[in-house]
This record gives structure tokens, C-alpha cells and sequence, in this order.
């Protein structure tokens, strides 16, 4: 089946200027359909793995208590079967130690890497694009031809395609752009 992404043409400001007339750009995002209740996926795991679904329901609360407290003690910790976990911060930069202090911490996340049989899943998973004008009106469909590059967080600045020229992800550029040879008529 694959996965499903839509392409909606929104209104992009650059600036916060009120006079900023912005340009319109097909902005792509994945179809999320609903956020699986844990239940069903504690009942899909306990028939796959052959045991009860209040062994899986222990050992996955279990699991996700080890993984809290070892991730916040700061250790990356293994997810089986998916990659790892890591908690990290952004902050801003002082010149002085003195002007070190906790206030400058500007987000905590959580880093997730995933592991090269789950980004070899994904770069093979087929994508199907729908586009819609800014009036909701569908306008385009796309299945997608790419050669599936996955983004790593651990390298960012490494470009998975060498031969990729686009310049990055500045929804700006018209390189590429998804609309093109779009029949409006």
C-alpha cells in the first residue's frame, strides 16, 4: 500500500511583516489516519509473540519504565527492532562561565535514531502524494519515483544522496517544485 502524503498549497511568510504578501507553496506532509490506542497494540503484540496480553502488557509497561529512567540518567538506550533514544537540549551560547545557568536552555527532545533495517523499510516504502489546491480542490496525484533517502538525525550535515543538487529542504526555492505541469483546467 505505502505511504500516504498530501501536498497543500498554504500561504508561507519568510518575516513577521504585516506587509509581507508571502508566496503560495505546496507544503508536503504525511497522512496520519489515528493514533493507535495502546491496547490494540499490546493485542497485536501478545498474538505475534504467542504470550498473554497481561505478560505483554507487563513487560511493555516494564519496558517503558527502564527506558524512561535510563534515557533521563542520560544513556541512548536500545529500542528493539527500531533504533535508539536519547534525550537532548538546545540552549543559547554565552561567552562567560559566569553567564552559564539553566535559563538558557531553550527545549528538551527526544532524539531518535532509527536503526539501518528501519531506514531501509522506510527508503522501500512506496509513497502515494495527493495535492490540493488552496481551495481543497485535489489537483495532482504522485507516486513517488525517489530513491527513498532517510534522514539521520545523528548526521545531519551529510547529504544521504551525493548526487542530489537541490540545495535542502527550503520550501522557498522553486527547484522541484510539485507543481509543475499541474492541468488547473
Amino acid at each position: 500500500m505505502g505511504m500516504k502524503v498530501k501536498a497543500v498549497e498554504k500561504l508561507l511568510k519568510f518575516n513577521k511583516n504585516e506587509n509581507d504578501p508571502g508566496v503560495w507553496r505546496y507544503v508536503m506532509q504525511p497522512e496520519l489516519y489515528m493514533a493507535l490506542a495502546q491496547k490494540k497494540v499490546i493485542k497485536e503484540a501478545a498474538l505475534r509473540s504467542g504470550v498473554s496480553q497481561g505478560v505483554m502488557q507487563a513487560c511493555w509497561d516494564a519496558a517503558g519504565e527502564v527506558i524512561k529512567a535510563w534515557a533521563t540518567e542520560g544513556h541512548s538506550v536500545a529500542l528493539p527492532g527500531l533504533g535508539t533514544m536519547r534525550f537532548g537540549l538546545r540552549s543559547k551560547a554565552v561567552e562567560k562561565v559566569e553567564d552559564v545557568k539553566s535559563g538558557l536552555i531553550t527545549s528538551r527532545r527526544i532524539i531518535f535514531t532509527p536503526n539501518s533495517d528501519l531506514k531501509e523499510e522506510l527508503a522501500n516504502t512506496a509513497i502515494q502524494i495527493t495535492c490540493f489546491d488552496r481551495t481543497g480542490k485535489e489537483v495532482k496525484r504522485v507516486t513517488s519515483d525517489d530513491e527513498g533517502n532517510v534522514e539521520d538525525p545523528e548526521n545531519p550535515n551529510v547529504n544521504p544522496n551525493p548526487n542530489d543538487n537541490t540545495g535542502g529542504d527550503n520550501q522557498g526555492g522553486d527547484s522541484g517544485s510539485i507543481v509543475d505541469g499541474v492541468d488547473e483546467g
